[in-house]
């Protein structure tokens, strides 16, 4: 499915109707981190199914409901839950938020996801700063700037090279010391899913140089990009990739929704540090 400039002039339209906020940043809050979005001041909630064009999730810890408000002083629009490209969804599908968020005025993207720790020194409940990312969805065809470009929304050709703002990753490793948390920091690795991967992928993952790996986030960073914004992405380590055969154990979603709860408030006070930063 291909959409155009309307499509989100029409679905940020909508938006438009239900709040007065000019939101200047985008969250987007993966499996079980939703809880970020209550603690908006002067919330407005826009349910996805009410905006035209927006994928539905259908994954359990995806409330899906955008949320409009102040967060540490700086208006910011929440997506509390997103659009898998395992549920169905086209890429173009996947990362029409991030579109329909440009097109509201946003500038500045920060996204979090649920991961699996490929690094053998990573913790269950450790957050990672992403750095840079491996994109084998994006590598097998599946990308979201495939098609004809517009070029009001972006140039036909964009570096990769600077993907995660060098100042923003500053910043969240200032808000993570000020408020004492560990900040791992590296690279993401995107997979298709919704299988989780198997102990020979996790080595060859590992050898490749992956820290993390997951089953969102590249699409919408690769979309922002095209749009000019500036990216900040994160991973809670929900649980540790499994390395051999028959270990006695295996991934699965409900320890990745448990994992979350511990997450949670590590993630928020460094993202709350981070929105703190940029309006001093």
């Amino acid at each position: 499915m291909t959409f155009t400039r309307k499509d989100f002039a029409a679905a940020a339209r909508v938006i438009r109707e239900r709040t007065s906020l000019e939101p200047r940043i985008g969250l987007v809050l993966g499996s079980g981190l939703g809880h970020l979005a209550d603690t908006l001041v002067d919330a407005d909630v826009v349910p996805y199914r009410d905006i035209p064009g927006w994928p539905q999730s259908t994954v359990e810890g995806h409330r899906g409901e955008l949320v409009l408000g102040m967060l540490e002083g700086q208006p910011v629009v929440v997506q509390r839950g997103r659009a898998h490209f395992y549920e169905g969804y086209t890429p173009q599908q996947v990362t029409f938020p991030v579109r329909v968020m440009r097109e509201l005025g946003v500038t500045t993207l920060i996204l979090t996801n649920a991961a699996g720790g490929l690094n053998p020194d990573f913790h269950v409940g450790d957050v990672m700063l992403i750095n840079d990312h491996i994109n084998f969805v994006g590598m097998a065809g599946n990308n979201p700037l495939m098609g004809p470009n517009d070029p009001e929304l972006g140039q036909r050709f964009i570096g990769m090279s600077q993907t995660y703002d060098r100042k923003l990753r500053q910043e969240a490793h200032r808000a993570a010391s000020e408020a004492g948390i560990t900040l791992r920091e590296g690279v993401y690795v995107c997979l298709s899913g919704p299988t989780f991967e198997t102990p020979a992928e996790v080595r060859m993952l590992r050898m490749l140089g992956g820290d993390a790996v997951g089953m969102s986030t590249v699409h919408e960073v690769l979309v922002a990009r095209h749009g000019g914004m500036r990216v900040l992405a994160f991973s809670g380590i929900t649980n540790l990739a499994i390395d051999r055969l028959d270990a006695g154990a295996d991934a699965n979603h409900e320890e990745v929704l448990e994992a979350g709860r511990l997450i949670v408030p590590r993630l928020e006070a460094i993202l709350r540090g981070v929105l703190r930063n940029m309006a001093e």
